[in-house]
């Protein structure tokens, strides 16, 4: 059950490594041990964590990390820190080649009409029974807030 995604970044790390790549290399150990800090949490012993990383463990510590990074971006950009933001965005740029592809806002419209229709939501009451479905299926892909919106216009 070893992660695809978990092996690519190890075989990136590899790649960095001997193209003398700090920066890189720095942000992908970074990765690598938010991923296995994350099989931690959820139990692994040091023996078991490799097999106990999945690739959506690793979509679910990407996604953390390019909000992290963000808002980072966002308090950097308030302290006056300038010079500091390029790091964090090519940091950004990084971990979102790892993350799968990101669904259009009209991808995630039609998505919440499906499953409104599925669950015979109606009212601004229901929203949660579509969240509940929405949720798992643009986790990683979609930015979350922007979804709760698109939501609750569609039940209005």
């Amino acid at each position: 059950m070893a992660s695809e995604l978990l092996a690519k970044i190890k075989d990136d790390i590899k790649t960095a490594m001997k193209a003398h790549d700090a920066e890189t290399l720095g942000t992908l150990r970074t990765l690598h041990s938010d991923i296995k800090n994350e099989a931690m949490k959820a139990g692994a012993t040091p023996a078991q964590i490799e097999e106990t990383i999945t690739d959506a463990m690793c979509v679910d510590v990407l996604a953390r990390s390019v909000k992290q990074k963000q808002e980072a971006i966002d308090i950097l950009k308030k302290g006056g820190f300038m010079d500091k933001i390029p790091a964090e965005e090519s940091c950004i740029a990084l971990y979102r080649k790892y993350m799968p592809a990101e669904m259009t806002e009209d991808e995630v419209k039609a998505l919440i009409a499906e499953i409104k229709a599925a669950t015979g939501a109606a009212s601004p009451k229901d929203m949660g029974k579509i969240m509940k479905e929405l949720s798992p299926k643009v986790k990683g892909r979609f930015d979350a807030k922007r979804a709760s919106t698109l939501v609750q216009e569609a039940l209005k």
